[in-house]
């Protein structure tokens, strides 16, 4: 503990513009963000001596992204640490923006996606005693009713679709298929066989002759926030390609059928009661629910889709107020979601910078002459990114290419940019 009773807590992999809001979100915390990337002789070197010398320290991990070292040291000094992921409610933006999260999960034994060992959410799942919480049940049946009337999902818009003029007269089988970001996390940890989107509607073609097949490639993908990684032109023969926003409530409209890897929208659409194939091994299979293609021998007891609901949605996150950084319930974040929608911004972006400082000295060189590179470095980043991605450029061009997860480019930003600030 630190002088004032806050926990001394080391975090790692916390991206700049996430660093207050997990100020706001955990004041109980004192916090030491540790720089991004760090490599695993940098910590054993500096970062893990100095852990050593607060009192009672625990570390954060966002993701599984820590320093080879880092979890072996931990066990041997019985420090704490928590793997901390966004929530299954994520935000009212339809991808990945800097916005705050309004739900964060922190785990103990692992990233809840990593099917390699079993996290908190899977031991809460495998061992929880449903049957004796029928109140807890009862929630979980409500949550899902809103959920379901509201179409409210992790990611929320207000896109709107004819979905019989975007899909066609159904005249069969229809069968959707969940794109994700290929080289995500939850992919890499959740699903042990290599596969791409463009494997999955292989998969679904080969098992569903004769059917309506649709393809919904991820958000960032059709906004160019991430990159992919295989090209859907290679299987429009065989699938219809959703190339516009859609909701996810709306996309599941008239499925029968939903194929995914590891993706959310997979337990969605169990909510929804659409057979799901989970080519990997989500924190939703293994239940007794889905059509799993990669057993997990962990996981064997059968539940029901409320009981899943309840460990996953009410037992196991953390909810904020993102404007205060309180905690909340799940029925309120909901809600706040339904306002925002109905009523205009009751949850606020994060406020944009408008740029470093141009001084005489410092990182920008001598009067600052490096500033004069954004201007012309900015486009590329755009047409190689998103426009998204240029703004948070403009804004911090030296924090910028540090953050970033490509040690290529991030290569490029210290020839751009030798100095740190």
């Amino acid at each position: 503990m630190t002088s004032s009773g806050a926990i001394a807590t080391f975090a790692f992999h916390i991206n700049s513009w996430k660093q207050p809001v997990f100020e706001r979100y955990f004041p109980d915390c004192a916090f030491t963000f540790v720089p991004m990337h760090v490599r695993d002789k940098e910590f054993q070197e500096e970062w893990a001596p100095r852990i050593l010398q607060a009192d009672r320290p625990q570390i954060f991990v966002w993701s599984l992204r820590a320093p080879e070292g880092l979890h072996g040291f931990a066990q041997a000094h019985d420090i704490p640490v928590f793997y901390i992921e966004d929530g299954f409610i994520r935000s009212v933006e339809a991808n990945a923006s800097r916005t705050p999260p309004l739900s964060l999960a922190l785990d103990t034994g692992t990233a809840y996606f990593d099917c390699r060992t079993a996290s908190d959410l899977e031991r809460l799942l495998a061992s929880y005693d449903f049957d004796g919480a029928p109140e807890l049940l009862e929630r979980a049946a409500a949550g899902i009713r809103f959920l379901l009337e509201t179409g409210v999902s992790k990611y929320n818009s207000q896109s709107k679709a004819d979905i019989e003029g975007l899909y066609g007269p159904k005249t069969g089988k229809r069968v959707l298929i969940i794109g994700q970001v290929e080289d995500d996390a939850s992919i890499q940890f959740g699903c042990l066989p290599a596969i791409t989107n463009n494997d999955l509607v292989r998969i679904a073609a080969q098992e569903n002759p004769g059917a309506q097949l649709i393809y919904k490639p991820h958000p960032d993908i059709l906004n160019r926030v991430r990159l992919s990684q295989s090209d859907p032109q290679d299987v429009r023969h065989l699938c219809q390609i959703l190339d516009q926003p859609l909701s996810m409530a709306q996309a599941f409209e008239t499925i029968d059928h939903v194929y995914t890897i590891t993706s959310l929208a997979g337990f969605e659409a169990l909510l929804r009661g659409i057979k799901v194939t989970a080519y990997g091994c989500p924190f939703y299979a293994g239940w007794g629910l889905t059509d799993d293609r990669q057993p997990n021998p962990r996981r064997g007891r059968v539940l029901t889709i409320e009981a899943l609901f309840a460990g996953a949605y009410l037992l196991y996150p953390r909810y904020f107020d993102p404007q205060s950084g309180r905690d909340v319930s799940f029925e309120e974040t909901v809600d706040g979601i339904r306002r925002y929608f109905a009523n205009g911004p009751v949850i606020n972006a994060m406020p944009r910078s408008l740029g470093p400082q141009w001084r005489a000295w410092g990182p920008y060189g001598i009067l600052g002459w490096r500033h004069l590179l954004t201007p012309l470095v900015s486009p590329v980043i755009a047409r190689i990114g998103h426009g998204r991605d240029a703004q948070n450029y403009r804004e911090d061009p030296i924090r910028f290419f540090r953050e970033l997860s490509n040690p290529k480019f991030r290569l490029i930003g210290r020839i751009l940019y030798p100095f740190d600030r």
